[in-house]
């Protein structure tokens, strides 16, 4: 990397800390930040994966495909999860107030249901004023409390979640914070579950095209799946960025990318061998569901039939079970 470079590279990262100072850090006890004791228990758990909508002035039909993304809003909403994991690029410009004013009134069964929702932060929460952006996103999710990373003890599910929008390298402060969080995962833990935007791994087309994960990325996969091995407890690893769908299994670790919430979709010429979703559909607009039940968990991917139907309505097309060790 050449000096210009690294001057600019600095720069941003300078921007990116300072944007980081509006929240506060997660414990760094390597306990959980937040804990929830009010799960059902009665029941199996339900989950809802999904992200990448950007919720914007419906006008816009060239970022985002407005009548898509305002119905599955509601859709993930019929389907009364439990928790809802969102992977990042809700709105289209996070520093905008009108296209979070757009959220709010496209996830309005959201809040009618007092549905339980962890965020992560994509780039476009810090578009294009990280300052007034992430001032926007807190707000959005007081439930957070202005953590920017962070973790759930949900049963029998330890959530980390983590903002691939700053530094990840190691000696950071968000790297030093996973790190106790990974040396102390509760023994009640039987699954670790990653939320974060961009991904640690991708299909063929995606990582020759846009380089994903670029070393800091691949650096953090591998420790990963060291701390996987060691760990008494399975991994599973949720992301967005790619508007698509896309799935691995690779090295002790499940990775499942949902980025079909709306954004414009991105066309996927070729799979390669390692991604487990082969169909050659397009587009794929969807959202993940997953029943738990005690260490066995089912996961369905749903996935919009013809975005331009009259009625709309959702296929299933991927599924798969995650167990404990």
């Amino acid at each position: 990397m050449g000096w210009l470079s690294k001057v600019l590279r600095f720069v941003l990262v300078t921007a990116c800390i300072t944007a980081q100072g509006l929240g506060q850090d997660a414990k760094d006890d390597g306990g959980p930040t937040f804990t929830v004791s009010d799960l059902p228990v009665d029941r199996p758990l339900r989950i809802v994966v999904y992200g990448d909508m950007r919720f914007t002035d419906p006008s816009n039909t060239n970022d985002t495909t407005p009548g898509v993304r305002k119905w599955l809003a509601q859709k993930v909403a019929e389907e009364k999860p439990d928790i809802m994991l969102l992977t990042g690029d809700m709105p289209f410009h996070g520093s905008n107030p009108a296209d979070w004013k757009i959220y709010s009134e496209e996830t309005a069964a959201w809040s009618q249901q007092r549905l339980r929702i962890y965020p992560t932060i994509g780039n476009h929460e810090r578009l294009p004023d990280p300052q007034h952006g992430m001032e926007n996103y807190f707000a959005a999710y007081p439930q957070i409390d202005h953590h920017a990373w962070y973790s759930v003890q949900l049963g029998n599910i330890y959530l980390i979640t983590l903002d691939t929008s700053s530094l990840l390298n190691r000696g950071w402060k968000q790297r030093t914070w996973l790190e106790s969080q990974l040396a102390h995962l509760p023994a009640s833990a039987d699954f670790v579950f990653f939320l974060f935007h961009v991904p640690l791994t991708s299909d063929l087309q995606t990582a020759f095209m846009l380089n994903i994960p670029d070393a800091g990325m691949l650096d953090l996969r591998h420790e990963l799946e060291a701390s996987a091995a060691r760990s008494h407890a399975k991994f599973v690893v949720f992301n967005g960025h790619i508007h698509n769908y896309e799935r691995f299994d690779m090295n002790g670790i499940m990775h499942v990318i949902s980025g079909g919430g709306g954004a414009r979709p991105y066309p996927i010429f070729i799979r390669g061998d390692q991604d487990l979703y082969h169909a050659r559909t397009y587009p794929n607009f969807n959202y993940v569901v997953i029943t738990l039940q005690g260490k066995h968990a089912d996961a369905k991917m749903y996935r919009v039939v013809d975005p331009d139907a009259a009625q709309r309505s959702v296929e299933l097309q991927d599924s798969f079970s995650l167990d404990a060790k």
